[in-house]
């Protein structure tokens, strides 16, 4: 079990190249745990209805509904334990130690079984390549409870600011979210206008799927295991409006990468800065002004002030 350490730094140092292998294998029982959600919930516009929310211990579901009762799996990187619990006081567990996907998908849907809950998966990942089916996938069988543990805490610090960013927007705005497919954790603002038709192109995922996620005009700002030595933050818009490219944006790590087709802030920079959080929120506020002002939406209207109500309470 990994104890509090009070003289850690806030903002964990892990470099992609280190974790590849365990980072690859949790991936796929992400997907495990996160079609489990998509199967049993009802749609919600953009796939919300699919992703895990960052918790106190690691990243969990949340509530799932299945009949009269619910159900949530929560990764604990504290105690390194894949947590099953239901409202009628059922609770299973499936450890989380070196193993193929395939054992863990095994366990993990017995587990289900156990605690009553019937429930049928689409049987490979989405949005890598190649899709090895998780029942057969002994390939990815690696695990470093450290690196997890770092990971989880990188995550807790860019949930924590995007939460403040996201104060900031009275327009439709999604929650702070972890998604599976690419394995990062995302904020999404929008204009309130519809958006064209998406392409598609994500490898194994029917463009059906983006074409839902991609429905209305936004500006999506996240955090992923890539991009970067120890990961990056990442700022796009879609449709992005001409100029979107070349607006200046701080801080002066940022950059637009053409082969992203986005913003991105190497998380080492951010790590470094005097003021992590200070540093992060001018990224997401510039990348945010590039779309917002370059694509006329309407800032009166969608911005707040979350401290409007501070001299009253």
């Amino acid at each position: 079990m990994n104890e509090h350490n009070p003289t850690a730094p806030a903002w964990p140092a892990l470099r992609v190249a280190d974790w590849t292998e365990t980072r690859d294998t949790l991936h796929m029982w992400m997907q495990i745990v996160g079609k489990v959600r998509l199967s049993l919930s009802p749609l919600v516009n953009h796939w919300w209805q699919v992703t895990s929310y960052v918790t106190a211990r690691g990243l969990g579901t949340g509530a799932i509904p299945y009949g009269t009762r619910a159900l949530d799996i929560e990764f604990d990187f504290c105690s390194n334990r894949l947590h099953l619990r239901t409202s009628d006081g059922g609770a299973g567990e499936v450890a989380l130690e070196p193993k193929s996907v395939a054992q863990f998908h095994a366990e993990t849907m017995q587990a289900l079984a156990d605690l009553g809950i019937d429930v049928r998966i689409q049987p490979t990942p989405n949005e890598v390549e190649p899709a090895i089916p998780f029942a057969e996938d002994t390939v990815h069988c690696a695990y470093d409870p450290d690196a997890a543990s770092l990971f989880w805490r990188q995550l807790v610090q860019a949930d924590r600011v995007f939460r403040t960013f996201r104060s900031h927007f009275v327009g439709k705005v999604s929650p702070v979210h972890f998604f599976w497919g690419a394995m990062d954790l995302a904020c999404t603002r929008f204009s309130g206008r519809s958006a064209p038709i998406h392409p598609g192109g994500a490898p194994n995922c029917g463009d059906w799927v983006m074409v839902e996620g991609y429905s209305h005009e936004l500006s999506s700002c996240g955090f992923w295991p890539g991009g970067g030595e120890e990961g990056a933050f990442y700022s796009y818009s879609y449709p992005a409006p001409e100029g979107f490219a070349g607006f200046p944006v701080g801080p002066r790590d940022a950059f637009y990468s053409n082969e992203f087709q986005q913003f991105l802030l190497p998380y080492e920079a951010v790590r470094k800065a005097a003021d992590p959080d200070a540093t992060v929120l001018e990224f997401l506020q510039d990348t945010y002004r590039a779309a917002a002002d370059l694509g006329n939406w309407d800032r009166s209207a969608l911005e707040c002030d979350p401290d409007r109500w501070d001299a009253l309470r």
